[in-house]
């Protein structure tokens, strides 16, 4: 027998640089293995869910193991590529192994540590204590233990901490760290026939016993219809709401009968996800077009892992990657089908579906926790009546347990949502399924009709393949696209609101023709901002350095940055005149005004605000591809590859607010957002029709999109960043440095940039305050750190790791927040 101590490396939830070292008990020597969860304590009090990285005998030295608690797992729930995976984002992306854990698995798969309040004694003398701390210990009394979130609610207060503490200095509470688990399986009621009725014999002197009980007898023989209880084939369980509905019984006449010994009732967990067999339909045909770009993809794959295709709206994208979906499947193989919006998985659901059935699982953040941990586990472990070989969902479908991918389809891969910004892990899941596809010796597709520049200098570089479809599927023609002045417009008074005349007239008409229509304006709420006519006063945020946006449905004005809300002011706080006026417009401004110009029409808004529950985006969607609504008004989730066969007409009403955006990739975003959402129009059946609304319509960027010029587009953007370098010659590192004193922020800032200066000259910009310098009371500066291509990026990020902890290890700037963003979009 083998009395030497074994030790576990084990990643934890937390910010942490290193991995953390666990002594494992002689009892739990069998049950672990990597990739299982175990709960550790750490620190003094805390309890949390770790992972085992490694398993060996080699015991630390710089400080005393603690145990393992217990192993959670039968089997590993994080398999060798997915830890892989994990470490490279660590270590490419600047952060530590714990974030991208946290990120990656879901909620419901992390016990988390909760801190209990637990009723210390009954003997109190109540004369020490103030109101509100009777309050808590009458209610302590009552419960004996209870969470801080508990204390809170029944007291209706939003922080209790500090009266707790002063409890716990009088002696009258405790505390005490206990585990929640935030996963509960699904179980619903099932019935079955008592044990003891073991005959037909028995059976029949039950049907007797029942006679004078009619409703009785007539639950029992619904159940053995049911259930197939007298027949010789395999019997069905019978769930406790179907016995109930197909009996037209009550549940009290159920009760009755399991009183008198003749039924059970026992629990079964049952799965949320759906198990019903779906009717499939026949995968379509590819056109000429189509099936040269299809096999142009095969040949590029024999040399090329990763392939651009580059195919103009409406060109039947989607078509090929189904083909090529079957393929896979065919094979045996997985495939990951990246989106970068939830709004768009609804169309993309009912045709994957309409093909492959119940084999396509769906993982987006409007799934319920519980949701996500049971599509994770069918991945996982598949189980006889539901195998997903197909996952279609968001960036964070990414973590999902794959085993045996052959295929990752990266769509509308210019989308900068497939970015994580805060928190870290900040990474690229376009970028990073190029990594985890070579982990599985798979292929991958990034799909658009307008690339990212990066990605297009790949492909012409030949480090990607590049497949090519140049015309709409059925030969459907471009939309035809206008450019309207509204400087122009305003001074011949051919403005009504923010509408040309031209863009009300095109409305007009194509709601005569029972035509749909779409106007996109990138900006949600209904206006930017308040101002006093009299003395200019504008109401900002009391955390940030921001206007606050009015929402007049809801008749407030709200940061976006950090929520604050308040009602919208009747009257200006600095001079107490009541002239408050709104400023600019966002998509609830253009759904009130259209709906005065236009009162017969049905008009829906797509934003984030009335999106915000699960099935949202899809009843919308439905709405609109139904013919329910007439004028869909949203944001910038309009543009992204929906496909609607009745919409002739696209209004875009500003334009300028994305061209005079400052950021070196504005120019390249407002093409590929015009582009996309003017591809709404004229999908299937005719010419459609777009109109962008201007002050500046000479604008070489605008010039583009009215010819559909994305070559003359990337050739002029990749001159400007290489005069100027930026990706995709150079690459980028924000540094960003938080505190809640400017004085601080603004040192330790300079004091970075100076160090960073030393060791990498000019390719150092900053620092500088952002557009909006405070967050959430947090000052913030940023630095820029530019990097050739050629050079080493990894020895970078390790000079530049260096310098923040010199920073970060002298004590006035300890307390300082760094975030690093590497290649931020």
């Amino acid at each position: 027998m083998n009395n030497q101590l074994n030790f576990a490396d084990v990643i934890l939830p937390l910010p942490l640089k290193q991995l953390f070292t666990y002594s494992i008990p002689h009892e739990l020597n069998n049950e672990i293995a990597i990739g299982k969860r175990v709960i550790v304590q750490f620190g003094a009090r805390k309890i949390y869910t770790a992972i085992i990285h490694s398993v060996h005998q080699n015991e630390p030295k710089e400080y005393k193991t603690k145990d393992i608690v217990s192993v959670l797992d039968e089997n590993p729930i994080v398999n060798h590529y997915q830890l892989r995976l994990w470490q490279w984002i660590a270590n490419y992306y600047m952060c530590s192994i714990g974030e991208v854990f946290k990120a990656a698995l879901p909620s419901g798969l992390k016990l988390e540590s909760e801190t209990k309040v637990i009723y210390h004694h009954d003997k109190i003398d109540q004369k020490k204590f103030t109101s509100t701390e009777t309050l808590i210990l009458d209610f302590l009394a009552n419960k004996n233990i209870a969470s801080i979130t508990e204390i809170s609610n029944a007291l209706n207060r939003k922080d209790s901490l500090p009266i707790i503490k002063s409890l716990l200095d009088k002696k009258a509470v405790l505390l005490e760290e206990k585990l929640r688990e935030n996963y509960k399986p699904k179980t619903e009621s099932y019935i079955k026939i008592h044990d003891r009725i073991n005959s037909e014999t028995r059976l029949n002197e039950i049907f007797d016993s029942l006679n004078r009980a009619p409703k009785q007898l007539h639950m029992l023989m619904s159940y053995i219809k049911l259930s197939g209880y007298l027949m010789n084939s395999k019997k069905v369980e019978v769930n406790r709401k179907q016995l109930i509905k197909k009996s037209e019984t009550s549940a009290t006449i159920l009760k009755s009968l399991i009183d008198k010994d003749i039924f059970i009732e026992y629990e079964k967990s049952v799965s949320r996800l759906s198990e019903e067999v779906l009717e499939k339909s026949e995968i379509k045909e590819l056109s000429d077009t189509q099936k040269k770009a299809f096999d142009a993809i095969h040949y590029q794959n024999k040399n090329k892992d990763v392939v651009l295709l580059h195919g103009i709206t409406s060109s039947g994208k989607t078509e090929i990657y189904i083909h090529l979906i079957k393929e896979q499947i065919e094979k045996g193989k997985q495939v990951l089908y990246l989106l970068p919006e939830i709004a768009l998985t609804a169309q993309i659901i009912n045709r994957l579906k309409s093909v492959f059935g119940n084999r396509v699982g769906i993982y987006h953040s409007k799934f319920s926790d519980s949701e996500r941990v049971e599509v994770y586990n069918n991945i996982l472990e598949p189980t006889e009546k539901l195998k997903y070989d197909i996952v279609l969902g968001v960036r964070s479908s990414l973590f999902l347990p794959f085993s045996n991918l052959g295929l990752i389809i990266v769509d509308e891969e210019h989308e900068n949502t497939y970015k994580q910004y805060d928190p870290a892990p900040r990474y690229n899941a376009r970028d990073c399924s190029v990594v985890l596809a070579k982990m599985h010796q798979a292929k991958v597709l990034l799909g658009t009709a307008t690339p990212s520049i990066e990605s297009y200098f790949n492909a012409k570089a030949e480090k990607y393949g590049l497949v090519q479809l140049t015309s709409r599927f059925q030969d459907v023609k471009l939309p035809a696209i206008h450019l309207v002045d509204v400087l122009r417009a305003k001074k011949r008074k051919e403005m009504r609101s923010h509408f040309s005349l031209e863009l009300i007239d095109s409305i007009k008409d194509s709601l005569v023709m029972d035509e749909q229509i779409i106007l996109f304006q990138n900006r949600r709420g209904f206006a930017p901002y308040l101002e006093c006519d009299m003395c200019g006063w504008i109401p900002y945020c009391t955390n940030c350095d921001v206007s606050l946006t009015y929402h007049r449905h809801k008749n407030e004005i709200v940061c976006h940055y950090c929520g604050y809300t308040i009602s919208s002011p009747k009257t200006c706080k600095a001079c107490g005149h009541s002239a408050i006026q709104t400023r600019g417009f966002g998509t609830e401004k253009i759904e009130d005004e259209i709906k005065i110009f236009f009162p017969e029409a049905k008009v829906a808004r797509m934003d984030l605000d009335s999106t915000r529950s699960k099935n949202a985006f899809h009843n919308i969607i439905t709405s609109f591809e139904n013919g329910d609504i007439d004028i869909l008004i949203g944001t910038q989730m309009v543009s992204k590859g929906l496909d609607f066969d009745n919409v002739s007409l696209v209004g875009i009403l500003n334009a300028d607010n994305m061209l005079n955006y400052p950021d070196f990739r504005a120019f390249e975003r407002s093409y590929q957002l015009m582009s996309q959402v003017s591809g709404r129009a004229g999908r299937k059946n005719k010419q459609g029709k777009v109109i962008i609304q201007t002050s500046n319509p000479a604008h070489p960027i605008l010039q583009f999109v009215l010819d559909t010029k994305y070559e003359e587009m990337y050739k002029s953007q990749l001159f400007e960043r290489k005069n100027f370098n930026y990706p995709p010659f150079y690459r980028l590192i924000n540094i960003g440095i938080r505190h809640k004193k400017q004085d601080i922020v603004d040192k330790a800032a300079h004091q970075l940039g100076v160090n960073m200066r030393k060791v990498f000259g000019k390719r150092v910009l900053g620092p500088e305050p952002p557009i909006i310098s405070r967050v959430q009371n947090n000052y913030i500066q940023n630095i820029i750190l530019k990097i050739e291509r050629e050079r080493s990026f990894q020895k970078a990020k390790e000079y530049l790791d260096e310098q923040i902890i010199n920073l970060t290890t002298i004590d006035q700037y300890k307390s300082i927040y760094i975030s690093i963003d590497v290649d931020p979009i």
